[in-house]
């Protein structure tokens, strides 16, 4: 390989940069934090989801492919952690951060190297999720 960076792991979709902050940071406000000083004002960005945005943010300007997929890999053990019932969560986030990482999973068959391969675990542990994910719970709730 030559000294050229390779990007083409950032054309493959936009959904991961748009959809994921948000979820992500719903699946992660359910993690036990340190209580903060100040609570948030009603109206006030949610500084989790501004965290989640500049750090998907910082992996697609200055990351790799490896740490971009180190990072799905991540959000992929805090969905599979609410689907199994491991930890609390947000169901709704939970699915749809697992059907987005899973779409993304699913086209990197069409990108040389390895990580279609190196995702497979994680694309059967994500779509088991969302199977989880979509029947409705006791209380009739799909979410």
């Amino acid at each position: 390989m030559s000294g050229h960076r390779r990007l083409d792991w950032l054309g493959l979709t936009p959904e991961p940069e748009r959809e994921l902050p948000t979820a992500v940071a719903a699946l992660r406000a359910s993690l036990p934090r340190p209580p903060t000083p100040s609570a948030r004002r009603p109206g006030a960005p949610n500084p989790l989801e501004a965290d989640e945005r500049r750090r998907v943010e910082r992996l697609v300007l200055r990351g790799s492919r490896h740490s971009w997929l180190r990072y799905l890999a991540e959000v992929t053990d805090l969905v599979t952690a609410v689907a199994t019932g491991t930890r609390p969560g947000d169901r709704a986030a939970a699915l749809l951060a697992a059907e987005v990482v899973l779409d993304h999973h699913r086209m990197l068959i069409g990108l040389p190297g390895a990580g279609y391969g190196r995702t497979a675990g994680d694309r059967a542990a994500l779509e088991e999720a969302v199977r989880t994910l979509r029947t409705p719970t006791r209380t009739g709730d799909p979410r």
